[in-house]
C-alpha cells in the first residue's frame, strides 16, 4: 500500500531520517518499533501529510502521496486532539461531517461504535470528564469513523488497563480481517508480537532492520533449543544446544521422561534490544 523510498527530513541540526526507504505491504498489521527520538513520528507524520520531506517520496497504491489520500487514512496521534468540552457523541458526529459522512450514516456508525465499545451511557457526557481510558476509546472511534483503507495508530494502548488492552487488541485483529493496512507504533513489545505481521526498526532516523515478523524471529534465532524435562510432578527447562540434544537425553535420570523440546526463538523484544545496543 505504501512506498516510502529515501526520505530525509532535519530540523535545524537535528536529522529526524536519513534516506529511509520502506514498503508496508497491503493488509498488513505493520508494527512501527524504535527508541524515543528515533524518526518515528516524523515518518507519520509525513504520511499524514502534516510534514513534508526534504527529499524522497510516498507512493500510496502506486499514486503519489496528494492531499486526497487522506480521506483512506485514519490517524490516531500519541498526542489526543479531542475536544474536552463537546458531548461524546456530538463529538464524534463533528468528526464524520468533517470526513464527508452523511447524516443518516455518521449517526449509525457512531451508534454502533458506541455501543460496541459500551459507551452508550457516556454519549451526552462532556469528553472531559471520562478517564484517560474511555477518552482513548473515542479517540479510536474517530479514527475509524469513516473507514478508512490504511490506518495509523501511535501508541494505541495508553491510558487502557488489561480488559480494554484486550479489547482494543480484538478491534485492530478485526479490521485486519477486513483488509484494513494498519500501521502500528507502540513501545509494548508484547503487543507487537501478538498483533504484527510485519515490523521495522527506526533508529538513528534509520531503518535498521524490516520484514515479516517470523522471518526476523527465524533470522535471529540461534542454535538453541528448550529441553523440557519431568520427573514425577516435578518439571524443569533447560536451554541446550541443539545438536547436544542425543547426548543429553543418554543422562536422563530413571524414571525422567522428555516432556517437550522445542526450538529457542528470540522475542521482538530481544531483537529490539539486542540491535539497538549494538548500534549505540
Amino acid at each position: 500500500m505504501l512506498q516510502i523510498k529515501h526520505l530525509s527530513k532535519q530540523y535545524s541540526n537535528h536529522i529526524a531520517l536519513d534516506d529511509l526507504s520502506l514498503d508496508i505491504p497491503t493488509n498488513a498489521i505493520f508494527g512501527l518499533l524504535g527508541p524515543n527520538g528515533a524518526g518515528k513520528t516524523t515518518l507519520i507524520r509525513i504520511i499524514t501529510q502534516i510534514y513534508n520531506p526534504d527529499k524522497g517520496e510516498v507512493f500510496f497504491n502506486g499514486e503519489p502521496l496528494a492531499k486526497h489520500h487522506t480521506n483512506n487514512i485514519g490517524y490516531l496521534p500519541e498526542e489526543r486532539g479531542l475536544y474536552k468540552k463537546m458531548f461524546v457523541k456530538e463529538h464524534l458526529l463533528y468528526i464524520a461531517a468533517l470526513r464527508d459522512l452523511s447524516k443518516k450514516e455518521a449517526e449509525e456508525k457512531v451508534n454502533y461504535w458506541l455501543n460496541r465499545f459500551s459507551l452508550e451511557k457516556w454519549a451526552k457526557s462532556e469528553v472531559g470528564s471520562l478517564s484517560k481510558g474511555m477518552q482513548q476509546k473515542v479517540q479510536f472511534i474517530a479514527t475509524i469513523l469513516h473507514d478508512p483503507e490504511l490506518i495509523i495508530l501511535d501508541e494505541p494502548f495508553s491510558g487502557f488497563d488489561p480488559v480494554n488492552q484486550q479489547l482494543l487488541t480484538d478491534e485492530i485483529k478485526a479490521l485486519h480481517q477486513a483488509g484494513k493496512t494498519i500501521i502500528f507504533s507502540t513501545h509494548r513489545m508484547e503487543s507487537v508480537e501478538e498483533i504484527c505481521t510485519h515490523i521495522a526498526l527506526i533508529h538513528n532516523a534509520n531503518c535498521i532492520l524490516k520484514g515479516e515478523v517470523k522471518d526476523i524471529k527465524k533470522q535471529f534465532s540461534d542454535n538453541t533449543s528448550l529441553l523440557t524435562l519431568k520427573l514425577g510432578d516435578v518439571i524443569t527447562e533447560e536451554e541446550i544446544v541443539t545438536t547436544e540434544i542425543p547426548a543429553r537425553l543418554q543422562q536422563l535420570k530413571d524414571g525422567e521422561e522428555v516432556f517437550r523440546v522445542e526450538k529457542k526463538e528470540l522475542s521482538i523484544k530481544e531483537v529490539f534490544i539486542k540491535l539497538v545496543n549494538e548500534k549505540n
